[in-house]
């Protein structure tokens, strides 16, 4: 099971939704950077469970805990271990699941690449609580970037394709026992000209490859993205301007992204996220004892839209990918 990004700094995400903790290693981060412990766990509670009547009312406190890699709240130069218990797990309420997979979800697929091994309780590995971790990775390079004058910021697009009152759609879901998906817009400023390695670790490509480790996300676009693909050169291309020494362009539907290089623009991206495929509506499904068709009522707790926990980890997934090629610029080029 993949669950490493990176090469110059790597991160690794390991447990379960239900197991004993969750949580991260960070190889890589320089030595002497003190994080912002109070930060970091602001940051983290946008992600966290249990904060508003949109989300699963499965309580954490997602507070991590430090097993390595610090003296004090600075780096120290080790890799850096941080985990979070679950303290508020019940498992029971997945039983049915270990026969009958949900429609829309990791279940089926997890079960014929484990051999029936898998853990299924909140969904095992494939669980969105294994964003948590991400946060911490992501939150703690946020930090170091905005050092830097570096700048992430995410934003809820639309919810169900409503863009005016997007909370809105969530309530009609949650009334018919359904849920929604929606789009998340991340920006992110200050990325100098010149980062991003072609052909495959291009800007796009690594952003891409950290936000699809995001449960649920079904497509990315940059700049204009898929619009671009309905008009001309003459209206999609971008004209370069000086504004005293520095390259401008006169508009971005590039994204701040050209050749998989930055251009010193701001970057946009857009993600798709999937309506949360544990519903409490009866579904079409399967079992795999009996192997036949089932129908399937998923008990639990679960998110109606899980949009609005996943716009920090959006924010965090591009801070890992900016963190990672950033770092590679000045490794090899800057010397």
């Amino acid at each position: 099971m993949s669950s490493s990004y990176g090469n110059h700094v790597k991160i690794t995400i390991f447990g379960q939704s239900h197991s004993a903790a969750i949580g991260v290693t960070i190889e890589g981060l320089p030595a002497g950077f003190s994080i912002d412990m109070e930060k970091l766990q602001v940051f983290m509670n946008r992600r966290a469970p249990g904060r508003s009547k949109y989300s699963t009312p499965r309580k954490e406190a997602d507070m991590p805990a430090f097993l390595s890699g610090l003296v004090g709240n600075t780096t120290c130069g080790a890799p850096l271990t941080a985990m979070i218990e679950n303290t508020n797990t019940r498992s029971g309420d997945y039983d049915n699941i270990r026969d009958i997979p949900r429609p829309g979800h990791a279940d089926y697929t997890a079960h014929v690449k484990y051999g029936g091994f898998e853990d299924v309780s909140g969904g095992g590995h494939f669980s969105g609580r294994l964003t948590a971790p991400l946060c911490i990775a992501g939150g703690i390079m946020k930090q170091i970037l905005e050092k830097e004058g570096i700048e992430i910021s995410a934003k809820i697009k639309e919810i169900g394709g409503n863009a005016v009152q997007p909370t809105k759609a969530i309530e009609e879901a949650m009334e018919r026992g359904d849920s929604v998906g929606g789009i998340i817009e991340c920006t992110i400023t200050g990325v100098p000209a010149g980062v991003g390695e072609p052909m495959f670790d291009g800007l796009e490509n690594k952003i891409a490859q950290a936000v699809f480790g995001i449960p649920a996300v079904k497509g990315i676009e940059f700049g204009r993205g898929f619009e671009a693909a309905k008009i001309c050169g003459s209206e999609n291309n971008d004209a370069f301007y000086f504004e005293g020494d520095t390259v401008k362009t006169k508009t971005n539907n590039h994204g701040g992204i050209l050749g998989g290089i930055s251009s010193g623009m701001p970057i946009v991206f857009r993600v798709a996220v999937k309506p949360t495929p544990s519903i409490s509506t009866e579904q079409h499904s399967i079992s795999y004892e009996k192997g036949e068709n089932a129908m399937l009522k998923v008990e639990g707790r679960h998110d109606p839209c899980i949009v609005p926990r996943a716009v920090p980890c959006v924010e965090a997934a591009a801070a890992v990918a900016i963190y990672e090629l950033y770092q590679y610029r000045y490794r090899y080029y800057e010397k």
